[in-house]
Parts: structure tokens; C-alpha cells; sequence
């Protein structure tokens, strides 16, 4: 049964237009083609990622946060108590009115306590500032690297300037050594971040990141598989242009250069802007799905390789707005622009501050507009 899916999987006509095939990408006269067995390179550079990571982290990220000024938030823990911590566990880290009522018979603490007790445990679980400088360390670096190293690879080619050249004799094109090492060093970053997603901080759009990595890693894979490396590498120096950006931005977020994260978002954004909605799908994604139709007959791969670049333009579209809204956040005069995917911490003072409206709505009855009937028409006197 296998034998046969995988037969039917790499079928010719599935991924091929027209006559051509797999052995039209075989090696003679001393030109190398891409090869599906090449994929398999991927798996130690990705476990090679992983260990440099861990080197990076621990010196490099560490000497950097120490220069920049990043400085840890002290974090008061929750007194050790058997049964909060094990309803924490297993049952709500953010329990309702009638969970809390009921745990305050059971402890014999007051609402005020309970509620204080879980928001510092829930605290407890919350990534420290070093840890977040030092994924954004991590990761600006390889993207700042990553660019830096496409553009040097593509600035000569033709296709970098008209992107119809992308499909110059396709599928024939013959595989350079820079596109090699391009490719696999970017689909092997990508498969760490995938093995480290469940260790790393985690956001509100963790499962769009998830599916971002799976779409990336498909789409890196596929375009290998089925020669479309020249359209591949494009998309990739597209993805590295701002990414980069957006790492420096948080790094200094993380160390309180609030100005100099302003300025660096701004910019982030507007190259986001650029690359991500304009030139991604009006150059690259237009030519990826309209061109072709010209070359030859549209086929299976065609298909698959454009639905995986429009799930990237979807995600493209969610980030963009998250971006936007950061922006307009900061743009009145705010000092800090904060991650919208970012899980804010809590503090005693704002729980202390609910826990007394409360008590001042209990003391005072019954509320109207915010304000106690006895009080109503002293407001209405002041205002």
C-alpha cells in the first residue's frame, strides 16, 4: 500500500507539465540538477541550528543583553499551598467568582488572597525578559545573516531584476552552488524553530506560527523537489528582507531603548508593508500564478505550489493587521511599542485595585452607570 501511495505521490504528470519528468533532471555533462534525496541534508543542519542556538544563547546573547542594559523584572512567587497549586495543574490557571468562592471555603483564605495566589503563579510561568531577548538575539542574527547572504546570491542573477526569468527553461535549470547552500541552510533553520516551537515563548499567534513553519518547510521542500528553486529563493529573500527588523526592534524593547524600538518598528513595518503585500503578491505571486499559464498547461504542482503561497499571503495579511495596530498604538505619543502577541504580565497593583472597586460596589449596593444610586445625583450635580 505504501509503494503504491508513493507512486501515485511522485507521478510524473502530478508535478511535471507536459512531456517532461524526473529524468530530465538527471545529472550529465557535468551539470548537477536538485535532487529529493538532498532534503535529507536538512535533518543534521537543523540539529547543528539547534546546539549553535544553545552555544549563541548562553554567551553571545548573554554578553549582548548585559550591554545593552536588559534588566530582569523581580517576580514575587506564590506561597507554596498543596491545594491551589494542584488545582492550578489540573484544573483552570485563571479560576471564575463561583471557583474562587469555592476554593475560599476549602483554604480559608480571603478572594483577595486566592486571587493574588494565581495571578503571581500564573506569573511564575511567564518568560523572563533575558529569555526573550535572547529567541529575538537569536533569530535577528540568523535572518540579518540569511538576507545578507540571498542578496549577495541573487544580485547578479537575471531573475532578480524580471521575474519571468524564473521560468526560463523550466523545468531544466541547473543548480548552483549558492542555491544549494541557500536552500539548505534555510529549510534547516526553519525545522529547528519548528523542533524548538514547543520550548519557546509563546504567543497569541502560536498556532499561526505553527502553521506558518509546516507552510514554509512544504513550500521550501516542494520548490526543491520540482525545480522551482529560482521562484524559491526569491521568496525566501522577500520572507528574510524585514524579519530581521522586527528582532532588532523587540531586542531593544526588551533592554527599554524605547525611542530607538519606535524608529526600528516603523521602519520594520513599512518594509513588511512593501515586501509582504505589494511586491510578494503583485511580482512574485503573480508571476508564480499567472505566467506560467503561459508557458505551458496548468497541472497538480502548479496548483499545490500557489495554494502554499496563499496560505503564506493570508498569514501575511493576519500579521500585517497586528503590525498595524501596534503602530497606531504608538504612533499618539506611547513610549513602548509591545508585542500584540505577547502575554502581558500582571501585577499586584492592578489585581488590588479590581479586589477595592469591588469591595467599594459591595459596601455601596447596587450600581448605576459605574456609581452607587446614593452617589448618582451627586454626580450629576459636579459634572
Amino acid at each position: 500500500m505504501l509503494s503504491r501511495l508513493s507512486e501515485w505521490f511522485w507521478n510524473e504528470r502530478l508535478w511535471f507539465p507536459g512531456d517532461l519528468g524526473w529524468a530530465d533532471l538527471e545529472d550529465r555533462d557535468g551539470v548537477t540538477y536538485a535532487k529529493t534525496a538532498d532534503l535529507w541534508v536538512t535533518l543534521p543542519i537543523a540539529l547543528t541550528f539547534l546546539i549553535i542556538r544553545q552555544v549563541f544563547e548562553r554567551t553571545v546573547a548573554i554578553r549582548l543583553a548585559t550591554a545593552l542594559g536588559v534588566k530582569e523584572k523581580v517576580r514575587v512567587r506564590a506561597a507554596h499551598n498543596p491545594m491551589l497549586e494542584a488545582y492550578f495543574r489540573s484544573t483552570s490557571k485563571s479560576p471564575k467568582q463561583a471557583e474562587v468562592e469555592s476554593l475560599v471555603k476549602k483554604t480559608g483564605h480571603t478572594e483577595r488572597e486566592i486571587h493574588r495566589w494565581f495571578r503571581r503563579r500564573r506569573n511564575q510561568e511567564r518568560p523572563n525578559q533575558l529569555k526573550k531577548f535572547r529567541e529575538a538575539s537569536w533569530r535577528f542574527t540568523f535572518y540579518l545573516v540569511a538576507f545578507i547572504a540571498g542578496l549577495a546570491a541573487l544580485i547578479d542573477k537575471p531573475w532578480f531584476y524580471d521575474t519571468k526569468e524564473m521560468w526560463a527553461g523550466f523545468p531544466v535549470l541547473p543548480l548552483l552552488p549558492s542555491q544549494y547552500w541557500y536552500y539548505m541552510i534555510e529549510l534547516g533553520f526553519y525545522m529547528s524553530l519548528l523542533f524548538s516551537v514547543a520550548s519557546d515563548v509563546k504567543r497569541k499567534d502560536f498556532k499561526e506560527q505553527i502553521v506558518h513553519h509546516v507552510a514554509t518547510i512544504l513550500l521550501i521542500s516542494f520548490s526543491w523537489c520540482v525545480n522551482y528553486i529560482r521562484a524559491g529563493t526569491l521568496i525566501m529573500l522577500v520572507h528574510d528582507a524585514s524579519d530581521y527588523l522586527l528582532e532588532s526592534a523587540k531586542m531593544f524593547n526588551y533592554a527599554g531603548w524605547r525611542k530607538t524600538c519606535n524608529y526600528i518598528f516603523i521602519i520594520f513595518a513599512a518594509i513588511f508593508i512593501i515586501t509582504r503585500l505589494v511586491i510578494f503578491p503583485f511580482w512574485i505571486l503573480h508571476c508564480t500564478w499567472v505566467y506560467p499559464v503561459t508557458v505551458y498547461p496548468p497541472f497538480f504542482g502548479y496548483y499545490f505550489f500557489n495554494g502554499l503561497l496563499f496560505v503564506l499571503q493570508c498569514l501575511h495579511i493576519f500579521w500585517a493587521v497586528l503590525i498595524l495596530r501596534m503602530a497606531i498604538k504608538f504612533l499618539p505619543g506611547n513610549n513602548i511599542v509591545e508585542d500584540e502577541r505577547s502575554d502581558r504580565e500582571e501585577t499586584d497593583s492592578e489585581d488590588d485595585d479590581e479586589e477595592d472597586e469591588k469591595d467599594r460596589r459591595v459596601k455601596n449596593g447596587p450600581v448605576l452607570n459605574g456609581h452607587s444610586p446614593l452617589n448618582n445625583n451627586h454626580h450629576r450635580k459636579t459634572e
